[in-house]
């Protein structure tokens, strides 16, 4: 299979199916009015441009928010989501993504993360979609045993940033057709985890502009609450799910705009979560 079709684990590339999504559009053309009302970063880079990294990127350009795409491939490659995306995107190295972002977004498998540019990401806030799954990052004995998060665990190989756990626990094409304008009747939330409350309150800010609202579940030793195999984590953004495959089960949600989950309810369901053994969970939102 040619890496230019496939992402930072080795899956197939399904870009072209979140490129033609067509649910969110009229409530994503109210959203270039939100970064004129916010104290919001204009720039925000991407290290990771799979399907959450390119959800994230289409809706902060239809924020109008610049982005900065990279993946580990070469900016080459990424030629024609930056074509799709139009002027206020463009393609980079890691590195340069990671200094040119007021905001750094890390889409990539947690397999991946030792690898991100440590010296450029020094004193950025990085907002981790990652989750830990053995079966595709191998097994870890911190994150098996609960001794860490995931996210726990980037944040002390990017001593210098500062780690918000985001985007997590929603489908790409979910993120992407829930996107709502500030205070919509519809509008949906996504938990948020940090140790540092000025890092917390960018990426609510951030989430705002793009579309949804954000319930802060505390630190990145608590970011298990919206991890796998915790009520809040896919299904409430997609209802009941029929047995499938992996397979099978991204092609099924591309056919759903998704359920709307307001701040309340996922306040509740952050409530209801109890710790379980790391990586029992068999569908990924795909970072």
């Amino acid at each position: 299979m040619s890496t230019q079709n496939t992402d930072l684990a080795g899956r197939p590339r399904r870009l072209h199916a979140v490129r033609r999504a067509t649910h969110a559009r009229p409530a994503l053309a109210a959203l270039h009015t939100n970064v004129r009302r916010q104290a919001m970063p204009q720039t925000l880079g991407l290290i990771g441009s799979g399907m959450i990294g390119s959800s994230v990127a289409r809706l902060a350009v239809a924020a109008g928010l610049e982005v900065v795409l990279s993946n580990s491939r070469g900016p080459e490659t990424l030629a024609d989501l930056v074509a799709d995306l139009g002027e206020l995107a463009r393609a980079a190295t890691p590195a340069e993504a990671a200094r040119a972002g007021d905001l750094v977004v890390v889409a990539i498998p947690l397999k991946a993360c030792e690898h991100l540019p440590a010296e450029a990401l020094a004193g950025k806030t990085v907002l981790d979609t990652a989750n830990y799954y053995p079966e595709r990052d191998g097994h870890l004995a911190e994150l098996d045993a609960g001794e860490l998060t995931s996210s726990a665990l980037l944040q002390r190989h990017l001593a210098a940033s500062q780690v918000v756990k985001a985007f997590n626990n929603i489908t790409p094409h979910q993120l992407f057709s829930l996107a709502r304008p500030t205070g919509a009747p519809d509008r949906s939330a996504l938990p948020i985890a940090g140790d540092d409350p000025g890092a917390k309150a960018g990426a609510a800010r951030l989430l705002d502009v793009i579309g949804y609202d954000a319930v802060d579940i505390g630190t990145l030793a608590t970011s298990w609450r919206s991890e796998p195999n915790t009520p809040v984590y896919v299904q409430p953004y997609l209802g009941e799910m029929p047995a499938m495959s992996m397979e099978d089960f991204f092609r099924w949600t591309l056919q759903t705009p998704g359920i709307v989950v307001p701040a309340a309810q996922v306040g509740k369901l952050i409530e209801t979560a109890v710790r379980r053994p790391a990586g029992e969970a068999r569908i990924p939102n795909d970072d």
